[in-house]
């Protein structure tokens, strides 16, 4: 078994921000499915193949451990969540078993199934990066005409410490894969999930009653 197989890639995922543009406090703890958002997520990631999963909190980290049930996944903590994305991406890249791709994911994301995971996956290829495409524009026949990349997306072992290091701000993988476009491998995911992410109260209705 090489190092771009699924049993090799662990699943990171980042759950640490605040939600006040939602203002109903961390997003990891909106209901979603009679659970939490930071529970199913990190379930997609495990059943999608996904071999462990990290999970990186931050804004109420402590009623987080105390209100959801993550037993079977590593917990870390970025008491740096506050300066943006970067710092998670970084923690949980680093709490991931060494020498294992790891695919990041946003807790935000409900959209995402482990069809999805399973897709990328499948297709992920060693030395490369694997990202999540979604259609810009509506089905024409059945095919899209461009897609815009988002997550989750799969970093290859030998790139881990690479991208990590490029992370800042409220950008994860952002600079690494705009500087190396050729390294980048977009699956198109517009036929399992559209890749919304609530962010805003409009977009509420995606976590659905």
């Amino acid at each position: 078994m090489n190092d771009s197989s699924p049993a090799h890639t662990v699943g990171v995922l980042l759950a640490g921000g605040a939600g006040t543009r939602l203002g109903l406090g961390p997003k990891a703890l909106l209901p979603y499915r009679g659970r939490t958002l930071v529970e199913v997520l990190a379930k997609t990631l495990l059943d999608g193949g996904c071999s462990e999963v990290v999970v990186v909190l931050g804004a109420g980290a402590g009623d987080v451990r105390r209100a959801a049930d993550l037993g079977g996944y590593l917990v870390v903590d970025n008491p740096e969540w506050a300066s943006g994305m970067a710092s998670s991406f970084r923690t949980g890249v680093a709490a991931a078993t060494h020498g294992h791709n790891v695919m990041v994911a946003l807790v935000d994301q409900p959209g995402v199934t482990p069809a999805v995971v399973a897709r990328l996956l499948a297709a992920h290829q060693a030395g490369r990066v694997t990202a999540a495409g979604y259609a810009e524009a509506p089905f024409e026949g059945g095919h899209t005409t461009k897609l815009r990349r988002g997550h989750p997306l799969i970093i290859d072992a030998g790139l881990r410490a690479e991208v990590a290091e490029s992370a800042v701000g409220d950008a994860g993988a952002r600079r690494f894969l705009k500087a190396h476009p050729g390294l980048v491998e977009v699956v198109d995911c517009s036929d399992l999930t559209d890749g919304a992410d609530v962010d805003t109260k409009d977009k509420l209705h995606l976590l659905g009653d």
